[in-house]
């Protein structure tokens, strides 16, 4: 299947509704991209023929029931936590929020809460230590791998099993394609902004550091287009 990785998917997504749930071509691109081998060779098979599941998988390796999550933030509506955002124009809001609204934007997790307790959709974007930034959220995810301590540690691990699939960090960033988000090593993050360890904030808390925010996220997501686009067209 061709993916236009140029496609913002507000643009089949009713006024006021989240593409996340309601973008026909997000849904079909989400099961065409991760439709591949994992790294024990089972085919990640995709489906979406249940209406109570966006996107669902059954194999010899389980049951998962998934759900897309976009992996940027603007921050332009969180007023609380912009100060400076007067300065920023509104061509620069509109270019931000329509090329994060790419494929390269969008990633899938595991949908169903389990034990009545926040999904890794939901959890990292009320985690105080994380804030909503992919970045920050994959830092845990590979912490993961390690057993390592992180902020969404006892949430990721409800869901081991969803990336046990990937054996290891390496295999799930490749699954991915999120390898423009870390280095050749596959083993350490490119953050957004100088991680200094989880304890500082997670939020640009300057107009110098939300331009380099908003600049390294498209970068990412221009770059991880590119890869997409050369691997499925």
């Amino acid at each position: 299947m061709k993916i236009n990785v140029e496609f913002n998917f507000n643009m089949d997504t009713p006024k006021g509704l989240d593409p996340d749930r309601y973008s026909p071509t997000l849904r079909k691109y989400h099961k065409n991209l991760w439709c591949r081998p994992l790294p024990d060779g089972t085919l990640f098979k995709l489906d979406d023929d249940f209406p109570n599941y966006y996107l669902s998988h059954k194999s010899r390796r389980g049951f998962f029931e998934l759900s897309s999550d976009a992996i940027t933030n603007t921050y332009l509506h969180t007023k609380k936590l912009i100060s400076f955002s007067n300065d920023i124009s509104q061509l620069e809001r509109e270019s931000f929020y329509a090329q994060s609204s790419t494929i390269g934007g969008y990633i899938l997790f595991p949908a169903r809460k389990i034990g009545r307790k926040p999904t890794i959709n939901g959890a990292r974007g009320i985690n105080r230590q994380v804030g909503d930034r992919f970045d920050l959220t994959l830092e845990c995810i590979r912490r993961h791998y390690l057993q390592e301590q992180n902020p969404l540690q006892e949430c990721i691990a409800r869901y081991a099993p969803f990336f046990d699939l990937f054996v290891n960090f390496s295999g799930y960033v490749e699954f991915f394609d999120l390898q423009d988000l870390v280095d050749e090593s596959l083993e350490t993050i490119k953050f957004f902004l100088p991680f200094k360890g989880f304890m500082n904030t997670p939020y640009p808390t300057t107009i110098e550091e939300y331009s380099e925010y908003r600049h390294k996220t498209l970068n990412f997501v221009a770059s991880r287009n590119a890869r997409i686009s050369k691997r499925m067209n």
